[in-house]
């Protein structure tokens, strides 16, 4: 049986800013509205700042805004299920029905057992009781009794590290204390489902470890538990099975590693080759170009996994600058930083493409080194002096493809190397 059900879910929202905030407005609405007639304190506009004057008033083609459409999915008892997507797809809306923050707007939503959230660093939190007394008002909104608070109370501090501040109002918390106790309350007061939102990225890199193998311990103890990230890494790591959302829609759910893969491969980023715009505001220096050649020096998306391959940047600076540097790293499917290289590592780079004019560099990768697979190029240009000229998360991609390699597991690097055998 499955622990959460969920069944043509949609929410819909309505674009703009609706009613005012006053007894009036409320009554001229709810007369609208008894009368059929479109309300009057309804800003359906692109431009929310408008005053609210009529004649001034241009309405969107469609008010109404899906952020759920028609999703349904089903978690069972122990499961550590992720879910995927894009900023705005909908997955923060879709954790917020099941925390019951808000009400869909059609669709049927069945969980068994009690419900733990972390979906906002501190939520819940009242910023001036102290951390002590914000885990009792916590384990109180979860339905737990003030004596498994208590017998729980040293454990969740211990997990949390904020022992030397537990008397302190979390008003004063930095955003990292904050989450640390937030999910350390969420996950030690036993909820039968626990929702965890994007909120992890905000610990350090220790206390990210610690969670994620607490929620591996949840789903052990058998345990049902919903995962919202990012970083495809943990997900690979926790999840059995993931879910991903696109547009408020459902576009693939199964097993991790085939979601996740095609995810990554759906990333509408562009292959091969990619030609930047000219900053609206420029720091003195900006791409213009990157791309991937194979060894005759041609532009291709994808190259054979024995041939080495150049990755090319052009660029533009527009005064003198000391030490300006251009590199880039490279991520794999799961995310996983595999390569950071840049001109700085050059053995003199001082002078070299620092001058006012265009710029070309290039770095050779040789071949039989990275394992196939697709690879996201994330390019930064920097001086001492600056610092970040222009940063880009995502630039573009390139495949690494197959050619007589043997069997390729989850390696991030599948380089040839010479074995002597006697």
């Amino acid at each position: 049986m499955p622990v959460i059900k969920v069944e043509n879910l949609s929410k819909e929202y309505r674009l703009g800013t609706i009613s005012h905030g006053t007894l009036t407005h409320d009554l001229q609405s709810w007369w609208a509205r008894l009368r059929g007639k479109e309300d009057p304190n309804s800003i359906i506009s692109s431009t929310p700042s408008l005053k609210l004057n009529p004649s001034n008033l241009k309405l969107s083609d469609n008010p109404h805004f899906l952020a759920l459409n028609d999703i349904s999915f089903e978690a069972k008892r122990g499961e550590i299920l992720g879910i995927i997507g894009r900023n705005g797809s909908g997955k923060s809306t879709l954790l917020k029905i099941l925390s019951e923050v808000t009400a869909p707007t059609k669709g049927t939503v069945k969980i068994k057992g009690r419900v733990g959230s972390l979906l906002e660093v501190g939520i819940g939190f009242h910023p001036e009781q102290t951390g002590r007394e914000n885990v009792y008002i916590n384990g109180a909104i979860l339905g737990m009794t003030r004596n498994e608070v208590d017998r729980k109370f040293d454990e969740i501090v211990d997990f949390s590290g904020v022992e030397k501040f537990i008397d302190t109002p979390v008003k004063r918390y930095s955003s990292g204390m904050y989450v640390r106790l937030a999910f350390a309350v969420a996950a030690h007061l036993e909820p039968d489902v626990l929702i965890v939102d994007e909120v992890l990225a905000v610990g350090d890199l220790a206390f990210q470890k610690k969670c994620l193998g607490k929620m591996g311990q949840i789903g052990r103890e058998g345990r049902t538990v919903l995962f919202v990230s990012h970083n495809m890494t943990p997900i690979l790591e926790l999840c059995s099975r993931a879910i991903w959302i696109n547009a408020g829609r459902i576009v693939q759910q199964g097993d991790v590693s085939t979601v996740v893969s095609q995810y990554a491969r759906d990333n509408s980023v562009s292959l091969g080759e990619t030609l930047f715009d000219p900053p609206a505001v420029s720091n003195g220096a900006y791409l213009e170009r990157a791309y991937v050649t194979d060894d005759e020096k041609k532009i291709r998306p994808d190259i054979p996994y024995e041939k080495p391959f150049r990755v090319v940047f052009e660029y533009r600076v527009e005064f003198p600058i000391d030490g300006l540097s251009v590199g880039f790293r490279l991520h794999n499917e799961r995310d996983i930083a595999v390569l950071h290289t840049a001109t700085a590592d050059c053995s003199d780079p001082i002078g070299v493409g620092c001058s006012p004019g265009g710029h070309e560099a290039g770095v050779q990768i040789p071949g039989a080194w990275l394992a196939p697979g697709r690879y996201y190029v994330e390019i930064g240009i920097w001086s001492p002096g600056i610092g970040h000229h222009q940063y880009i998360k995502e630039g573009f991609a390139f495949d690494i493809i197959k050619a007589t390699v043997g069997s390729i597991g989850e390696e991030v690097l599948r380089p040839i190397l010479e074995w002597n055998l006697r």
